[in-house]
C-alpha cells in the first residue's frame, strides 16, 4: 500500500465523519491502490463500489488538499466517474 493511499485513508476518514455518507464508493488511484468509503469510514481496499472515481496521484492529492473542486476535476476530464453520479455528487459535496 502506498503512502498517498494512506495519507488518503486519514483524509478522508476526517472529511466524512458526521457527513452522512452512504452507498458505497472507491477512489481508484493511478499507480497507487484504491480507498473504499462507505458509511463506516474510508479504508485502503478494492472491492466493487457503487461509484468509482478514478484519477491520477496528483489530481487525487489536489482535491484531498482542497486545491481543486472534484466537479471541475470531472468536468475537465482530470476525474472520470463511473456508477451511480448522484453518489458522486453526495461525495463531491462532503470533501468541499
Amino acid at each position: 500500500m502506498s503512502e498517498i493511499v494512506n495519507k488518503a485513508v486519514t483524509v478522508l476518514n476526517e472529511k466524512l465523519s458526521g457527513a452522512g455518507f452512504s452507498g458505497t464508493a472507491k477512489f481508484e488511484i493511478a499507480g497507487e491502490g484504491s480507498v473504499m468509503m462507505d458509511a463506516n469510514g474510508a479504508r485502503a481496499a478494492d472491492e466493487p463500489a457503487d461509484v468509482t472515481l478514478s484519477a491520477d496521484a496528483e489530481t487525487f492529492q489536489s482535491i484531498l488538499e482542497g486545491e481543486t473542486n472534484p466537479t471541475s476535476a470531472f468536468m475537465s476530464g482530470k476525474l472520470s466517474v463511473d456508477g451511480d453520479m448522484g453518489l458522486a455528487m453526495q461525495l463531491a459535496s462532503a470533501l468541499a
